[in-house]
This record gives C-alpha cells, structure tokens and sequence, in this order.
C-alpha cells in the first residue's frame, strides 16, 4: 500500500464524514418526507370523506326512489375538485351507491366500516378495487350530529400516487445531496490541496519526526536562536537564547520593545558584539521569508582572553620596541669604546640601566600582583613609544587580593588605553585597603563629559567601536564595584573578595 500523506488522510477523513452526513441528512428527509406525504394524503382523503357526509344533497338523495342516479354524479364532480382517487357512498351494511367504476355499484364495499357506524370518523390503508389506498370513512347522519347513521362515505387516494410523489421529493432530495457532496468534495479538495503544499507532502509520521528533531536541536544548540516576525514579535526563542537575554518564560509573541530587545536584535545582516548585564554577545541576524533569524553567542570568555591577548600583544610590543631601543644604545656605547672614550661610554650605559631598573622597581615594589605589573610595565612603555609619560602614583601599593586577573586587565588596561588616547601624562593609582580596592586613573586631557560613556557604542574616535569602556563598566559590575568619572579622572572601586574556607579549597 502507498504511503497517505497527511493531506491524503484528511482528505479521505472529510470526504468520509461530508458523505455520512449526507447520507444520514438524506435517509432522515427521506424518512420525513414519507411521513409528510402520506399524512397529506390521509387528510386530503378525510377532508374530502367528511365533507361530503356532512353534505345536504346526500341525504335528500337518500330519501329518492333511486339514490344512485344522484349520487353517483355528485360522487364523482366531488372527486375531481378534490383530487382523490374515489368517493364511495354506500349503505350502512356496506354496499355502495357511488364508485369510480359503475361496474362496482351495488356491490359490497372492502374495508373497515365498524367505527364509520358508531358515528366516527376514521382512517386507514387498505386494498381494494382500486388496489392499495390511504382512506377515511365518515358516517352520515340524519338531524346533524345527533341522529342516526343513514349512510356512509369513504374517500381515498391509491397508495400508488403517494409513493409517486414521494418518488418526486426522493428525487430532488437525492439531486441536492448530490450537489452537495460535490460542493463538499471539491472544498475538501481545495483546503487538502493547500495543507498539502503546507506540509510539502509529507505523513503524519514524517512530519512528527521532524517537529521532533527541531524540537531536539532547538533547545539543545549552546547558540542562541530567535526569529523575530516582519512586525518586531518574538515567534520563536530557544533556551540559550532565554539564558543569554534574560528572556521571561512568556517571551514569545511579545514585542521586541517591550521585551527592550529592540537595539540589540536590530542586528541586520552583521554580526555585532553587544552588553546585556554582564554577558559580552555576539549577535547575527540574516533576513528570511518568515521574518528575521537571529543567533546570539556568548562571547564573554573570548572578550576577556582576547583582552589578555592584547596585554600580551602590547607586552610584545613594549619588548620590541625596548630591545630596539636597546640595540641603539648598546651600538653607541660601542661606538663610544671604540673610539677611545671608555669613560663616558660606561656612564651612559649606567645611567640607561639605572633610569630602566628604577622603573622596574618602582612598578614592582608598589604593585605586587605579577599580571598587573606586567600590564603597567608595558603600557609604560607604550605611552613612552606615543610621546607619553605613564606614572605609577607614589601612594600605589597593592598586593595579590585574590582578584580575578582578566577582570583586573579588562578594567586597568581599558582605562589607560582610553587616556593615553586622550592626553600625554597619565597618572594611575592602585591601592588596596580595609573598605576594596582603589583604581585611579587621571589624564591631563580635556575630561569626559557624557553619561553614556560605560554603553557600548560610545566613542570619542569616529573609526571606534565604543567598546573598551563598556567592558570596563561590565567588568566592574560583575565584581559588585562601582566607577565614578569626574572630568579626567576615574576612579574604580571593588570590593575586597571573601577568603575561601579550607574546607572548599
């Protein structure tokens, strides 16, 4: 047996359920329709029986010599106004003054005649000379409704017409069920012509699978997926996308306004790096026919170690530069031996060696956490290489805290780069006491002025991201700090973390 796609197995459904419904609506009319026929045929025929019985011209016929000769005229005008097969008077033992069929006069009538005597009127089918028929028979009685039973009268309708005119109303009955079900049909066959392009032809069982594989891949990709409709709603979200943003279980069909989504899903076609609390994201979007598909990866490791990475890139960069300032000054003090003046050839490469280490030392006694010196040495050294002075302030002293050393450079190394950018001596303060510890960052440049510095986007340089100072605001929310700017200085406070109990360690 072939395969039935789910639009095959609707079809067959309603085309089933179209065709028991009309079959059942049509046995019912059916049903209905003869009840209404032969009804209408009992009352045609007792209308017609009672009113002749109640007739004046019957009962002076009766009292004639010959009560035929009169009857059987009126008998028969009286069938042919009414429209029924036939008007039988009789005598009150049975034997008839009037029939269709003159033959028949005289003769006993066939039927019921035992409660036409007993003075009512009655109705009942019955075979007779004229085959079956639906019949009444009413009595005639002298003196109105009192008097005695002087005749009776029977009329009916030959069971053969009724089932004509029912044949009739079958016909058009069966016609109409017919257009019907073609109507039905053809509908059925529209809506299964269309889920069948809905559902590209697939079975319920394929299509289950599938609901079940996307469901599986949706919520178990570590990426975050959405898909944003043409008017800005959420229609879809998986669990990392709710983890990353910080969706509520009810993010889906709400709007990306009132989800406050709208700038950071308002991606286009490029991937963008944006904040949300204290994750650094990436977030792709690519046009589709059902809206917007946006993915969102978490980019907050990869930040900060490539923050670290640029401190190792400026490290190298500061090592460079040295050992090419090295090899000039080794190369003039040989120079200097060369020629002869072995004196000042060793007082100018004492006073290089002594101005060189009393940076080191100055740096490493006031800053005893290896990372952060590191980070100051070479970023003096940058400063020095851009015709800048970076200064490690006399009140610096910090040791080791237990703070984490990616945080530490995101905060330090962003600041400095910001001022250096902005000014040529840089004074940094670094000190750690009882209530956190204490980073100072001032400049002699022009001072920052905008309360949107810390948000991503923000920049002073028309070719910048505005991204290093929305790292340090990051950095430092995720260490529960603070950082206040006030014109060129910045200062960062952070909280001094809790020891580890032995028992964790």
């Amino acid at each position: 047996m072939s395969r039935w796609t789910l639009a095959g197995q609707m079809l067959a459904l309603q085309l089933f359920v179209v065709v028991l419904t009309l079959v059942s609506a049509a046995t019912l009319v059916s049903v209905l329709a003869g009840n209404l026929v032969t009804a209408e045929a009992t009352a045609q025929a007792r209308a017609a029986a009672t009113a002749v019985a109640a007739s004046p011209d019957v009962l002076a016929a009766l009292d004639a010599p010959s009560p035929s000769s009169r009857l059987q005229p009126f008998a028969e005008q009286v069938r042919a106004h009414t429209g029924v097969d036939f008007v039988t008077i009789m005598k009150p033992d049975g034997t008839r003054y009037t029939h269709p069929n003159p033959a028949e006069i005289g003769k006993r009538f066939l039927g019921h005649i035992d409660q036409a005597l007993r003075g009512q009127t009655f109705t009942e089918t019955y075979t007779g000379t004229l085959g079956p028929s639906v019949r009444a028979v009413a009595p005639v009685r002298a003196n109105g409704a009192s008097g005695p039973v002087r005749a009776l009268v029977s009329a009916g309708i030959k069971v053969e017409r009724v089932s004509a005119r029912l044949r009739g109303l079958l016909f058009w009955t069966g016609l109409i069920a017919l257009v019907v079900l073609a109507l039905g049909a053809a509908g059925t066959w529209l809506v299964t012509a269309r889920l069948r392009r809905q559902t590209h032809g697939l079975g319920p069982a394929e299509l289950g699978r599938i609901h079940e594989h996307h469901d599986a891949v949706l919520h178990a990709v570590r990426e975050g997926l959405l898909l944003v409709g043409k008017d800005g709603t959420l229609t879809l979200c998986n669990d990392a996308a709710r983890q990353l943003l910080g969706l509520p279980a009810d993010a889906e069909g709400r709007h990306l306004d009132e989800l406050g989504l709208s700038q950071v899903l308002d991606a286009g076609q490029e991937e963008r790096v944006h904040l949300v609390g204290d994750r650094v994201l990436a977030v792709n979007g690519a046009a589709s026919r059902l809206g917007t598909v946006v993915t969102v990866r978490d980019h907050t490791e990869l930040q900060a170690l490539a923050g670290q990475l640029d401190a190792e890139r400026g490290f190298a960069e500061s090592l460079r530069s040295a050992a090419h300032e090295s090899a000039n000054k080794l190369h003039t003090v040989i120079t200097l031996v060369e020629l002869g003046r072995t004196e000042q050839a060793v007082a100018f490469g004492t006073a290089e060696l002594r101005a060189a280490q009393h940076l080191t030392d100055r740096v490493m006694g006031a800053v005893r956490e290896p990372v952060l010196a590191a980070l100051l040495l070479g970023k003096s050294a940058e400063a020095a290489e851009r015709g800048g002075e970076l200064v490690i302030s006399e009140d610096s002293e910090l040791d080791d805290l237990g703070l984490d050393a990616g945080e530490l450079v995101t905060i330090v190394g962003n600041l400095i780069d910001n001022a250096i950018d902005a000014a040529t001596r840089v004074e940094v303060l670094l000190r750690a006491g009882p209530d956190g510890f204490l980073i100072r960052v001032a400049d002699d440049g022009p001072g920052l002025i905008a309360p949107d510095a810390f948000r991503k986007g923000w920049t002073t340089k028309g070719d910048g991201h505005g991204l290093g100072l929305a790292l340090v605001g990051q950095a430092v929310r995720r260490l529960g700090g603070s950082i206040e700017v006030d014109g060129s200085v910045f200062t960062v406070r952070l909280p001094v973390p809790e020891p580890v109990p032995e028992s964790v360690r």
